[in-house]
């Protein structure tokens, strides 16, 4: 991490000087604890302080354990997780590996495991995952938690020194090892129930299985690594550049558009990559022109180097609207921008001075018009002649 430019502090969980900000000034963008049994933490720092961190912005990561402290436990719920009970640990009597020492809790799970997105996991990897550790439960309906990774089908979460008399804490790919919440303000949290996922001993260790099946090396460090990266925000953002609206064939946002106008909306995207924005290039973006409703949605063409163009006509109902660009993607920040527009009826020199469909109306006025002449001529000019009626 230091090579990638990042200035590291380090302190114990219980370290009376522990501050995160003063004076409404944060001194740390990113918090990782590696503390599973603490049960306090030390100075200023507590749930609230840290709960305000991430609802300002602040990204944090931290790991749990068979006996994860109450301190984590609470911070957990408040991040819509929820750790299994105390000395609960995982165990898979099918995927265990061959180190273990005898309560199949040194499991081995597939990288199939994992969450399909390589901005949060790297690009696929065969080799097989090392986890020891306890698990959390999450709510399938908050589309704020992300499950990085679950556990195998054959594997459950129960406490070791106990025999299994009831039904267990949860099974089955219920079980989370790894969660993240991405908040709405893009902030990110992330909680592994095994500090040992995370150790340079799992990075390095051989994978053994219990059905013959040997690697060479774990896949933690590659999984590991991309993780804390994205918590940090190193990888998956990206941002809106620019954005520009006009009338077809014109370059500059006009005072007001009317109604039935050609417009034209153009947005650039940019992604973090490497330390440096770089164009974002996708094919699923989308623009609603809105007013309560949207009257409008359609794909953005991409026109490459992360532009993108949309043309459309102006609804013919005046108000004042706004183009809207949501774009929510599994292990992207989330984009939200607005821009206010306002659309006006036409003037009374812009309106048709003949309207194709009032023609009978105009020939049924002409004709009453030249009846009531006609009327009035022979009215005004027909005289009889007396003297032959006489």
């Amino acid at each position: 991490m230091a090579k990638r430019g990042y200035h590291l502090t380090f302190k114990s969980a219980d370290d009376p000087t522990l501050v995160l900000s003063k004076y409404g000034k944060y001194f740390y963008e990113n918090l990782i604890i590696f503390a599973p049994t603490v049960q306090e933490f030390g100075g200023s720092l507590n749930i609230e302080t840290i709960t305000q961190f991430i609802d300002d912005g602040g990204n944090v990561l931290f790991t749990g354990g068979v006996s994860t402290g109450s301190a984590l436990r609470e911070l957990a719920a408040e991040c819509g997780f929820e750790v299994t009970e105390e000395n609960s640990s995982l165990i898979d009597h099918l995927n265990y590996d061959a180190s273990d020492s005898g309560k199949h809790t040194l499991v081995v799970t597939s990288s199939s495991n994992l969450i399909k997105s390589e901005e949060i996991v790297g690009k696929s990897n065969e080799n097989p995952l090392l986890y020891e550790g306890t698990t959390v439960i999450t709510d399938p309906k908050n589309p704020l938690v992300l499950p990085i990774l679950h556990a195998e089908p054959t594997a459950y979460s129960y406490k070791t020194d106990l025999p299994v008399k009831d039904y267990s804490l949860g099974t089955g790919k219920d079980l989370l090892l790894i969660a993240a919440l991405q908040a709405r303000n893009n902030a990110r949290v992330v909680f592994s129930g095994s500090l040992y996922f995370f150790s340079d001993v799992a990075f390095r260790n051989s994978v053994q299985k219990v059905d013959g099946k040997t690697y060479n090396i774990s896949g933690n460090q590659e999984v590991a690594s991309n993780i804390v990266l994205w918590t940090l925000k190193d990888r998956g953002m990206i941002r809106v550049k620019s954005v520009n609206h006009h009338k077809l064939g014109e370059s500059s946002p006009p005072p007001s558009y009317t109604i039935m106008d050609m417009a034209v909306f153009l947005v650039e995207l940019e992604r973090w990559e490497n330390g440096k924005w770089i164009p974002h290039n996708a094919d699923d973006v989308q623009v609603e022109f809105v007013r309560i409703d949207p009257f409008w949605r359609g794909n953005l063409i991409n026109l490459k180097n992360g532009k993108y163009e949309f043309t459309f006509k102006i609804p013919d109902t005046y108000g004042v609207y706004q183009f809207k660009v949501e774009y929510n993607r599994v292990g992207f920040t989330a984009i939200r921008s607005s821009t206010m527009v306002s659309v006006i009826p036409l003037e009374h020199t812009q309106y048709e001075r003949f309207i194709l469909s009032a023609y009978p109306y105009y020939s049924s006025a002409f004709s009453m018009m030249f009846g009531v002449f006609i009327f009035s001529f022979v009215f005004l000019h027909y005289r009889e002649d007396k003297a032959k009626g006489e």
